[in-house]
């Protein structure tokens, strides 16, 4: 799985390992290698790049077997206007999160294919599906990830593989923090703001990482065994779909 030292990802390799799974823990940043353990292998890569995808699931596939779930988290935030935005940052955002999730979708489906079966999930974000002021290049490229996920789903459908998106809204990460202006950032999420046109959360909390691992472990889970092409938001009712 992608973009796990940290947040929603780490919540992830935690749920993984205790539901039994071997993890191949996969993040550009160093630190995923504080995850190591008996069930956790980690791997330096920056998804970003096609090359070093394949050669990671090659190594994980050789040494830790089959990949028989796999979870795209990896995501960066460049937060700006449309008109503000420079096409670097445009660039880099899309490079992570919507070409580096095809990279991996593609590298591990192809290898799922053949075998008949497999569970791939993508974490994509409520912004995805509502309009953000700021948030441009970020709510683009998670819709990108995330029809790119469905559409994936149809084509493998006939191989007996499950593509998936859950879509958190305001988690509790380190991403988040960084939008907030004050230590009141939370309350101020919850609330929502008119000048924005942001509703708030109806449930009156931010996620927790956890909450938003959970609906990962339940999509990859034979529990959802006839869930496929599905997006699941995990926002606490704040973009009010229908």
């Amino acid at each position: 799985m992608t973009g796990a030292a940290r947040g929603i990802g780490a919540a992830v390799v935690d749920g993984l390992v205790r539901a039994g799974a071997v993890v191949a823990a996969v993040d550009v940043d160093p630190a995923v290698h504080l995850l190591r353990g008996e069930r956790v292998t980690p791997f330096v890569a920056d998804v970003a790049d096609p090359a070093v995808v394949a050669r990671v699931v090659d190594e994980v596939e050789r040494d830790l077997g089959p990949v028989g779930i796999g979870v795209s988290v990896a995501g960066v935030l460049r937060p700006g206007s449309v008109c503000e935005t420079t096409d670097e940052d445009w660039a880099a955002t899309f490079a992570v999160n919507a070409t580096g999730v095809f990279h991996v979708l593609r590298e591990v489906s192809r290898r799922m294919a053949p075998r008949g079966s497999g569970v791939l999930v993508t974490v994509g974000s409520n912004a995805s599906g509502v309009p953000r002021t700021g948030m441009a290049a970020y709510a683009a490229s998670k819709a990108a990830a995330t029809m790119l996920t469905r559409c994936l789903g149809l084509e493998l459908a006939g191989s007996g593989i499950r593509c998936n998106v859950v879509s958190p809204g305001s988690t509790d990460t380190d991403m988040q923090r960084l939008l907030w202006a004050d230590e009141d950032g939370a309350a101020a999420v919850v609330a929502g703001s008119p000048e924005q046109f942001r509703v708030g959360i109806p449930l009156g909390r931010i996620a927790d990482p956890v909450d938003v691992a959970d609906a990962v472990l339940f999509l990859a889970s034979d529990r959802a065994r006839h869930i496929t092409m599905q997006n699941l938001f995990v926002d606490g009712g704040a973009t009010l779909r229908t």
